[in-house]
């Protein structure tokens, strides 16, 4: 079997262990599955939360509750609510998230997403 390959299993979200990530205000609570070129992640943002950076990565965004706005580079502002996605690759448009409410989303980002050029 290829490393790359994953074999069936069931993850309980609830058993995995919850990393802490400050934004320019509020905080950021991931939960990760990391596996050979993918990553998956149960992420909420807290009420008043914003990035501290601007992101490159490409993501694939599910939004299980509350809302987010992501910013693009150009200035526009998209609102994600629940039981919305977004999907973006890799270096094509830089985003940087915020959510007034607090929000909780599953992330799903990897090789797949880099720019094809």
């Amino acid at each position: 079997m290829n490393q790359n390959n994953i074999p069936f299993q069931l993850t309980t979200w609830e058993t995995i262990p919850v990393i802490e990530h400050a934004g320019e205000t509020g905080m950021a609570y991931w939960k990760t599955k990391q596996f050979a070129g993918l990553r998956i992640r149960m992420v909420e943002y807290s009420p008043n939360y914003k990035a501290d950076h601007w992101c490159e990565k490409g993501h694939i965004i599910y939004c299980i509750a509350g809302e987010m706005d992501t910013e693009l580079a150009d200035g526009s502002v998209h609102k994600l609510s629940k039981g919305m996605t977004y999907e973006v690759s890799d270096d094509l448009s830089s985003h940087r998230t915020s959510s007034v409410n607090g929000v909780k989303l599953f992330i799903i980002d990897g090789d797949f997403l880099k720019l094809k050029k």
